[in-house]
């Protein structure tokens, strides 16, 4: 049982959908950080003098029913600038290879293995002379 979960983890496929989780996460929160000290303070000037920029109450004097349109926009932008990472940095790369993978197993051409070394070439006699013995 754990030798099948140790094959599952070792993967790489498992290895490189954490790699980008870990880089998504990551790259999410710098992303998070510019709009909310970037974008969001431009959204709400939009506002003018209203100290809650783009916000608004459905009833007046209740804090509690505040619709903050500027933060819908900022995680709308956060949502398109950390897909569009995402896609530009890890699918579109890992696309040209599937690619360069799938022509070069189109031509049938595989590449020559490297020549052994003397010490391979050596292992591989006595290996050889090891399966010929009784």
């Amino acid at each position: 049982m754990l030798k099948g979960f140790k094959e599952f983890i070792m993967r790489g496929n498992i290895l490189d959908l954490a790699i980008a989780f870990v880089m998504g996460t990551a790259f999410a929160t710098v992303v998070k950080t510019v709009v909310d000290n970037l974008v969001a303070p431009l959204i709400a000037s939009i506002g003018g003098t209203n100290v809650n920029g783009l916000a608004f109450h459905i009833v007046d004097g209740n804090e509690k029913s505040i619709v903050d349109v500027g933060a819908i926009i900022n995680a709308l932008i956060v949502f398109v600038l950390t897909a569009a990472v995402v896609y530009f940095v890890l699918v579109v790369p890992m696309k040209k290879i599937q690619d360069r993978r799938a022509a070069a197993a189109a031509t049938g051409v595989e590449p020559e293995p490297e020549p052994l070394t003397t010490d391979q070439q050596l292992l591989v006699e006595i290996r050889d002379a090891l399966r010929t013995r009784p």
